[in-house]
């Protein structure tokens, strides 16, 4: 835009970009404002352990941080606009106030790109001596790169005995595939870690000009699912040999003729680290039509101990007197107890319900300095500092429900607890049983995430493969194992009879990076 050469005009032209820039800065602040508001939202959402951790919560934290997405980059476009669009000397530029960044990743591999100095001096002639550099990182990335492996094996002939000798076949994955480790482990955890059906993934290699149609994908997963499932189970094994669980299911729409029908995935989780267990974290999942009480009683047929799950009526029949081996002990999940009176004190303003969620919190905070501790430890602490609050709690609950009609929302919550109440205070006892049962809601989390994008099971034969390939996935997670570099390597090495299976269990490889270049 051209300057104007007559005073009075470039006057007006000044006030009205400080009015340009005075609005720019106005919505700037409003939006940082917003920003820093819906950070500390989200971040309270995150740390929020004991609250509601329904669906309808977890798509709520989802809307906020796409909204928080959206709201970043606008403003940034904004501030970019605004820059380009304010010229003239007397007016500064609208700059946003940036997060300071972190350094790029020290382990990447560096690419110098040397910008050509001068050969001489651009404003006499002399001679250049170079008296430092200034480097500017900028993060890139390679394309995804395929390649075909050539195993060759060269034939050998004696010329005495004229035998013909020949290295032996290598050991595949999978018989008669041409899919690597590598390969084989992306799909599967793309499928079932990232929830990306294998008809996308087909698409995306073909954008890459690599045909896989869908039938050859669904063969190598077919096939990688009887690879593992030694592996599988190992780990339901090891979670069996547990004396406490976490026990949960969630929904899983099952294709069926012209319909879907609503099947379930169980997830039994053993994690001793509240208690200072040293055993490593692992998570078991089933797979049925339906939510029948029958498959519970299946699932944890052998097993005794205590189970930590929410008052699931499936869940009754194992903890019967005459039950074989013996009665499971039930732990009840104080965080599904708090859950009920949340609801009311936050969307209707419940008095009652107000006070319940105060008490209960006040647990929850001694809880938490006493997590990893040993379980004699916990129990000290419990039956000095916990056991009188619980105690306080139980009678507060009984007094007010006294006063309540058994139609009241109120006494809908606190009869949850009191009718259950010898599983609520077992913990008091037991320093190994934990307060909630957020072990197997996390557990289950992904595959909650996951039904929007795959939408259902093609079978209940698929649900099978699914509960098998999330106890290896999940598993790798609770030990901080990263899945598909650790399924990479146990596919290359399975199938080697020099192979033992323990030591391809995930708790067993925390170092696969040294294992791998090995």
């Amino acid at each position: 835009m051209p300057l104007p050469t007559d005073l009075a005009e470039a006057h007006a032209l000044i006030l009205r970009q400080r009015e340009e820039l005075a609005a720019a800065e106005a919505r700037a602040s409003g939006a940082e404002t917003m920003i820093a508001h819906m950070k500390l939202v989200i971040a309270k959402l995150r740390r929020e352990q004991y609250g509601q951790s329904s669906e309808r919560g977890r798509k709520v934290l989802d809307q906020l941080e796409l909204q928080l997405e959206e709201l970043e980059t606008e403003t940034s476009e904004n501030a970019v606009t605004a820059e380009e669009n304010t010229a003239g000397p007397a007016v500064k530029s609208v700059t946003r106030r940036r997060p300071v960044r972190a350094p790029l990743p020290v382990h990447l591999p560096r690419e110098r790109v040397v910008i050509p100095a001068p050969c001489a001096c651009p404003v006499c002639g002399g001679t250049l001596a170079k008296l430092g550099e200034d480097i500017t990182e900028t993060l890139e990335i390679v394309p995804r790169q395929w390649k075909v492996i050539q195993t060759v094996r060269e034939k050998f002939t004696c010329r005495s005995c004229e035998k013909i000798t020949q290295p032996p076949a290598p050991f595949h994955a999978i018989a008669r595939a041409r899919g690597g480790a590598s390969l084989l482990a992306m799909i599967l955890y793309a499928k079932f870690g990232q929830h990306q059906p294998l008809n996308r993934q087909s698409d995306v290699y073909a954008r890459e000009g690599i045909e896989l149609d869908v039938s050859t994908l669904a063969d190598w997963v077919g096939a990688c699912s009887a690879t593992l499932a030694p592996l599988v189970e190992l780990i339901r094994r090891h979670v069996l040999a547990a004396d406490r669980i976490h026990g949960d299911d969630t929904t899983v729409p099952v294709l069926a003729k012209n319909r879907t029908v609503t099947g379930r995935l169980w997830t039994y989780v053993r994690d001793d680290r509240p208690f200072g267990g040293s055993d490593p974290p692992a998570a078991m999942f089933f797979y049925s039509r339906d939510r029948g009480g029958e498959h519970p009683r299946r699932h944890l047929s052998s097993w005794a101990g205590i189970l930590q799950a929410d008052a699931y009526a499936g869940f009754g029949g194992l903890y019967e007197a005459r039950r074989s081996p013996r009665p499971i002990a039930e732990a009840a999940c104080w965080a599904h107890g708090r859950r009920k009176f949340f609801v009311l004190a936050e969307l209707r303003q419940v008095p009652l319900a107000i006070e319940a969620v105060r008490r209960i919190d006040e647990i929850f905070a001694v809880e938490r300095e006493i997590n990893g501790a040993a379980p004699e430890q916990r129990q000290a602490v419990r039956q000095q500092r916990i056991k009188p609050l619980v105690t306080a709690l139980e009678s507060w609950m009984r007094t007010a429900r006294a006063r309540l009609s058994r139609h009241a929302e109120t006494a809908k919550a606190i009869d949850y607890m009191l009718k259950r109440w010898p599983a609520f205070t077992r913990f008091l006892d037991d320093g190994r049983i934990c307060l909630s049962n957020n072990a197997a809601e996390r557990a289950l989390r992904g595959i909650a995430i996951g039904r929007r994008a795959w939408l259902f099971a093609g079978s209940d034969r698929g649900g099978e493969r699914a509960a098998a390939m999330f106890t290896l996935i999940e598993t790798a997670k609770l030990n901080d194992v990263d899945p598909q570099a650790w399924l990479t390597a146990v596919l290359r090495r399975i199938a080697d009879p020099a192979s033992k299976l323990d030591e391809l269990l995930p708790w067993n490889w925390k170092d696969w990076p040294a294992k791998l270049a090995a």
